[in-house]
């Protein structure tokens, strides 16, 4: 006689498959939150809403207001590289070149309206509002490190940290001012991207002044 065989379980996801549900789960959890508020949604609703379990919801985030952070996320790594690349010496508001904007655009993720509303969120809903803190306090380092990296100076430097803290600071106002005074009224993606574009470059600009 034969053993039986064991019954051979699913594949294991991929790590692309992975970030499509967390995006999915981001995406469904922002519509809900806008249409019926924060308070009102529930785990279920969100997994209903993206085709899985309210299990596989926690799964990938431990609280509904996480479930937005791969909105959040999104673009930290193409900031930092070109905060790499960026040499002291030229405007830091070349960092964002206008001729970047749809590149940019990565930064608010693939649906500037949905991110905007999100972000206009944040300011009546504390859970949100210390998921999108908590996205920039976790970027600030990977700010500095890149900084480093490009002026060539060790990773405990102080003049990289201050400079990150300071480029991270400007960054997020100047997202804030977009989604809470501008984002709604533009008619397109694209006219949305130039206007976050000038809002950020602007931003560090002030910062490129200093305090004098």
């Amino acid at each position: 006689m034969t053993a039986a065989r064991g019954r051979a379980g699913r594949p294991p996801l991929t790590d692309e498959r992975k970030a499509e549900i967390r995006l999915g789960i981001a995406r469904a959890a922002v519509e809900l939150f806008v249409t019926q508020g924060v308070a009102a949604t529930t785990g279920e609703q969100i997994g209903q809403a993206v085709g899985v379990s309210a299990r596989t919801v926690w799964r990938y985030f431990p609280s509904k207001e996480a479930c937005v952070r791969p909105l959040f996320t999104a673009g930290i790594e193409m900031v930092a590289d070109r905060l790499r690349a960026w040499a002291p010496g030229r405007p830091l508001e070349d960092i964002f070149a206008p001729e970047a904007t749809a590149e940019f655009g990565e930064l608010v993720g693939p649906d500037h309206e949905t991110v905007g509303a999100l972000v206009r969120l944040t300011r009546t809903e504390p859970g949100l509002r210390a998921v999108w803190l908590q996205t920039y306090d976790e970027a600030e380092p990977a700010f500095a490190r890149a900084l480093a990296e490009g002026a060539g100076l060790p990773p405990d430097d102080l003049r990289p940290v201050i400079r990150a803290a300071m480029f991270n600071a400007a960054l997020r106002a100047a997202v804030e001012h977009y989604a809470w005074h501008t984002a709604e009224a533009e008619p397109d993606r694209a006219t949305a991207q130039d206007e976050l574009t000038r809002i950020v470059r602007s931003a560090l600009a002030v910062v490129a002044e200093g305090l004098g």
